[in-house]
């Protein structure tokens, strides 16, 4: 009767396990993307590719289209 209980309760702790183990990849997967995203604007102009832009957007809390050259600039300049 409480097998199906057991399996959800092993499944979650194995969820559990898994998203530990997984935050400190993630952690270094968004420095290097980081990095990687400001060499890219330091080396272009806008208009940039769709992924710098998104990028840009998450960072700038802005919609990709009203990112200015001046919102690059400032940011830029805090990186």
């Amino acid at each position: 009767m409480g097998h199906r209980s057991d399996r959800f309760r092993i499944r979650n702790e194995d969820a559990a396990e898994t998203k530990i183990v997984n935050r400190g990849f993630k952690v270094k997967e968004r420095v290097r993307r980081d990095t990687r995203m400001i060499s890219s604007v330091k080396s272009g102009s806008l208009p940039f590719t769709p992924e710098i832009m998104s990028w840009l957007s998450v960072k700038l809390d802005k919609k990709a289209s009203k990112v200015t050259a001046e919102d690059v600039k400032a940011l830029l300049t805090s990186a």
